[in-house]
């Protein structure tokens, strides 16, 4: 591996981990901010929730929050990355190749990293292709999911303060980030199969140089399993929050059906 490739590498896994330092800290710092700037529909969810649960539950909004923009990122990342695949000629070991889904390049010693876009989209390989327009789709899906989300999450009272529309924004957003978190890791893997399958065909001859799985393709896996896994961490919140208004609809429907029937009886008489 070469110097460049290994410091691109290194640099994504430390914007990685600098993004889990931040969910961390805002986890652990500002539970209360949040809990007392809420809307009059968030007040009224708190008191029939209790403050462990709700605490609890706006753990689970910010984690989803902050695990699907973490790998937002590094999916936006991996997709303009040309480390999709390497490689490197046993015959001329000074050159290294790398290619993505929109440029190729070649690094030699003498002359660095130069790269090249490719000529013809119609000339790249199938694969290649349909890549492309899935990476797109997983870039406009995960963007939009992020902004969904932010308007639907407790305590901001952006454009929208109803409790009913803020989990429809929820399960929306939880929907859109699922999709964007397989349409990544969907054209991974496909590039990633042409690649093995490429390298073990025996019609090419064994000095011939071959293709291998570039360190994109890892991070590629790492941020469209981050955004299924955020995902679903929004449906958990939804769901948490439906379960507790369904308990206190049925603890308090008998009191209430009591209490008119009594306010009925007391009239009569």
């Amino acid at each position: 591996m070469s110097s460049e490739q290994s410091s691109i590498f290194d640099s994504i896994i430390l914007l990685y981990l600098i993004f889990f330092l931040s969910l961390i800290g805002s986890i652990c710092i500002s539970p209360h901010l949040h809990i007392a700037s809420h809307s009059r529909g968030g007040a009224r969810e708190r008191e029939s929730m209790g403050p462990e649960l709700y605490i609890f539950l706006l753990y689970t909004l910010k984690t989803a929050l902050f695990v699907s923009f973490g790998s937002f990122v590094t999916s936006l990342t991996t997709a303009f990355l040309p480390l999709w695949k390497t490689m490197n000629s046993d015959l001329n070991e000074v050159e290294n190749w790398f290619s993505g889904l929109w440029l190729t390049c070649l690094y030699t010693d003498e002359k660095g990293i130069q790269c090249k876009a490719y000529d013809s989209v119609l000339g790249l390989p199938m694969d290649l292709q349909i890549s492309r327009v899935l990476v797109l789709i997983s870039i406009g899906t995960g963007g939009f999911a992020l902004l969904t989300a932010f308007v639907g999450l407790e305590g901001v009272e952006m454009c929208v303060r109803k409790p009913d529309v803020k989990r429809g924004l929820l399960i929306f957003s939880g929907v859109m980030t699922w999709v964007s978190g397989l349409t990544t890791l969907a054209p991974v893997s496909i590039v990633a199969y042409t690649t093995v399958v490429d390298f073990w065909d025996e019609g090419f001859p064994d000095v011939m140089p071959r293709w291998e799985c570039g360190e994109a393709m890892f991070s590629g896996w790492f941020g469209g399993l981050g955004q299924v896994i955020g995902g679903s961490l929004f449906f958990v919140a939804v769901c948490m929050g439906d379960h507790d208004l369904q308990r206190l609809k049925v603890s308090v429907g008998p009191e209430l059906r009591r209490g008119t029937k009594n306010y009925l009886k007391t009239e009569v008489l």
